[in-house]
């Protein structure tokens, strides 16, 4: 039998360390300075519950302001709502063993190609970016 390959486990409570370009991702999605402002205090502090099993996954970000939940299997395409609330199909898929990318696209309507990854690094910290075009946000958990 063969054996499934070794993949990262990103299960666990994750609290954000750092956060960069977050507003200027929302910019470049086209949310107006008001909803920005709200977002961006909302996010400041983001506590990521995740749960694994094998290449299924469970993430929820809860804020003071609203929690989001998104379940998906890594090589299948489903569907998640953009950060600027729209809807997209997403297709997550191993870059590496400890990193999934995710090509989202717009179910509808025009707006600058959106990816997410999300990787853990060797020393135990989760590496989330969002991109909208040309602009990344990085941001950086650990486990609580």
């Amino acid at each position: 039998m063969e054996m499934e390959k070794e993949v990262a486990d990103f299960s666990g409570k994750w609290k954000m360390k750092t956060s960069e370009h977050f507003e200027e991702l929302l910019k470049a999605l086209g949310v107006n300075v008001f909803l920005r402002k709200i977002a961006v205090a909302a996010a400041s502090s983001p506590a990521v519950e995740i749960t694994q099993q094998g290449e299924s996954l469970s993430i929820q970000t809860s804020t003071s302001v609203r929690t989001t939940h998104v379940s998906f299997t890594v090589g299948e395409s489903f569907n998640e709502i953009t950060l600027d609330g729209r809807p997209c199909t997403s297709f997550p898929r191993w870059e590496t063993d400890s990193k999934i990318i995710c090509e989202q696209t717009l179910q509808k309507g025009e707006g600058p190609k959106t990816t997410w990854t999300r990787e853990l690094t060797n020393d135990g910290e989760l590496i989330l970016t969002m991109s909208a075009g040309d602009v990344v946000c990085t941001r950086v958990y650990v486990k609580e």
